[in-house]
């Protein structure tokens, strides 16, 4: 399923304020702006053309509640969304719809016995399922709580 297109920063931010306050989640956010603040600043040319003419920005946004959750958006559609500590690629214009997933329950560890292994699985729906590594020491008592 096509998810509206968040073409910025700010849009994102945006969208994802709007969903956290749909499930009652309170957000922190902080920006940095400008070359000087950004990661696109230490690995971007300063030439005009090299495709960074807008100014650089990226985000930081600390949901409350359980579970933890940081959403680290960058400048070049790259975002990290962390669940308990745990981090997710996520495409820009999908993370509303990851975040809805999350709150609404449709995520589940898998644990393996041999090898042991622990798997944290969101599922999007209209998306393959988004799947990380979980080591023993980081199951949160959040995290136990959803082993299958």
């Amino acid at each position: 399923m096509p998810h509206p297109p968040l073409p910025s920063t700010q849009s994102a931010v945006f969208a994802i304020e709007a969903m956290a306050a749909r499930h009652g989640r309170e957000v922190r956010a902080a920006h940095d702006i400008g070359r000087d603040q950004t990661f696109a600043g230490l690995v971007g040319g300063h030439d005009v053309g090299d495709g960074l003419d807008a100014i650089p920005h990226e985000a930081l946004l600390e949901i409350g509640g359980r579970p933890e959750i940081t959403v680290r958006l960058f400048v070049h559609d790259e975002v990290v969304v962390a669940v308990d500590n745990i981090a997710f690629d996520v495409p820009r214009d999908s993370v509303p719809a990851f975040l809805d997933a999350v709150w609404s329950g449709q995520v589940q560890v898998r644990r393996r016995t041999f090898p042991p292994s622990c798997t944290l699985i969101v599922t999007v729906p209209g998306e393959p399922g988004y799947r990380e590594a979980v080591a023993h020491h980081q199951l949160s008592p959040w995290l136990a709580g959803l082993i299958r």
